[in-house]
Parts: C-alpha cells; sequence; structure tokens
C-alpha cells in the first residue's frame, strides 16, 4: 500500500551534528542493540514495556568514550548487560551511556593482520 503525500514519517530524521560531544570520567557511548520491540509469529507486536528485562549480556560497537576509560576504544565492541546503560538521545538517535565497569568483554577488529603467537619459553 503507497505512503499517502501528506502522511508523517514514523522514522527519525537524523540531524546534523549541532555541537561536539566529550564524554567525561570514564564514561562510553555504544550503539542501541535493538528497540525491544518484539513481533510474534502471528504478527502480534510487543512493545518494550511489556517485555521483562533480558538477563543475558549483549554485544554492540562503542562509539565514543570518555578521557579515563582504559580498556575501550571507539570501533571496538563490547558485551554488557543492558540494564546497566542509560539511554541518550544524540544527534536523532538513541545511544547507550555506560560506565567502564560495566563492560563484560571486549572485542577489537583485527584490522586485516594475523595475530602472532607470543614467545615460548
Amino acid at each position: 500500500m503507497p505512503r499517502q503525500a501528506n502522511a508523517p514519517s514514523t522514522r527519525r530524521k537524523k540531524r546534523p551534528p549541532k555541537e561536539d560531544v566529550r564524554l567525561t570520567g570514564d564514561r562510553i557511548v555504544v550503539r542501541n542493540p535493538d528497540d525491544g520491540e518484539r513481533q510474534t509469529r502471528g504478527g502480534l507486536l510487543i512493545p518494550a514495556t511489556a517485555v521483562p528485562a533480558p538477563k543475558r549480556c549483549l554485544w554492540s560497537s562503542v562509539v565514543l568514550v570518555g578521557p579515563d576509560v582504559r580498556a575501550v576504544k571507539a570501533g571496538d565492541r563490547i558485551l554488557f548487560l543492558p540494564q546497566s546503560g542509560l539511554e541518550v538521545e544524540l544527534n536523532g538517535e538513541e545511544f547507550l551511556l555506560l560506565r567502564e565497569r560495566d563492560v563484560q568483554a571486549v572485542a577489537s577488529p583485527l584490522d586485516g593482520q594475523e595475530r602472532t603467537p607470543g614467545q615460548y619459553l
């Protein structure tokens, strides 16, 4: 069914960045792994507010890091518990704000290089 010309868009438009965001302390901003809504096989939409909080860690990519973060850098993928983060909107996109202590594991990209084995004694 074609969309009407005067119908409002359901997606938010990305706004151009108005300011440079610098984080403080050990804060990390990651992409929101999902919107929380699910759809059943029958087609019913279950809103995020009706779903119990998941008790499993999720992977997501790091967007920004604060000056005191030591183990994570932008572009890494981290494993974290979603309840430990706060939702934040930056330039029209939804992200999660975490502390470094909430990170369970870090996966850095290899950049096409093979890992060399360490020395054996």
